[in-house]
């Protein structure tokens, strides 16, 4: 199987039965993700607005929240990127919708441990779903920033906003 995703091929290369198929279900979740990106669209007088890029590798997103009370009740990214920046972006923002500030917060730190290779509890993956998906971004350092880039925006602006 031929590297379709950007993600330096994950799924089909020297694993035994059951880890290919994991991979390949993982490949199919980021290319669906970066193909069908979720919450695209402009959020109504948004509360967070805010522009976030990589200048290493021109990923850039445009992020807007809705935010009632300590909850985020609409979220819409726009942008352009590779593969994994898209997919992880579209998971963000499917993830996040609907969920309190604290969860959003547990949700970027679990992430961010999870590409560092770092301990997620079986709960903490539970809560991120299909993000496991993009767990194997840890075996390519330059790429860590392009799954992280939408999620350290959007944490850090959720944090500034609640904050005022």
């Amino acid at each position: 199987m031929g590297d379709r995703s950007g993600f330096g091929g994950i799924g089909g290369t020297g694993n035994a039965g059951g880890l290919d198929e994991l991979n390949d279900l993982y490949e199919a979740i980021i290319l669906d993700h970066y193909r069908s990106p979720r919450n695209t669209a402009p959020v109504d007088s948004p509360d967070i607005d805010l522009e976030v890029n990589n200048p290493f590798c021109g990923d850039e997103f445009h992020i807007q929240l809705k935010v009632d009370g300590d909850t985020v009740s609409q979220v819409g990214i726009t942008g352009r990127g590779c593969a994994i920046s898209q997919a992880s972006a579209s998971l963000l923002a499917e993830l996040v919708e609907g969920k309190t500030s604290s969860e959003v917060r547990a949700a970027v730190s679990a992430f961010r441990r999870l590409l560092k290779g770092e301990e997620v509890s079986d709960e903490e993956m539970e809560k991120l779903g299909d993000i496991e998906a993009l767990s194997g971004v840890r075996k390519f350092p330059v790429r860590i920033k392009c799954a992280l880039l939408s999620w350290v925006g959007l944490g850090d602006a959720l944090e500034e906003h609640l904050a005022k």
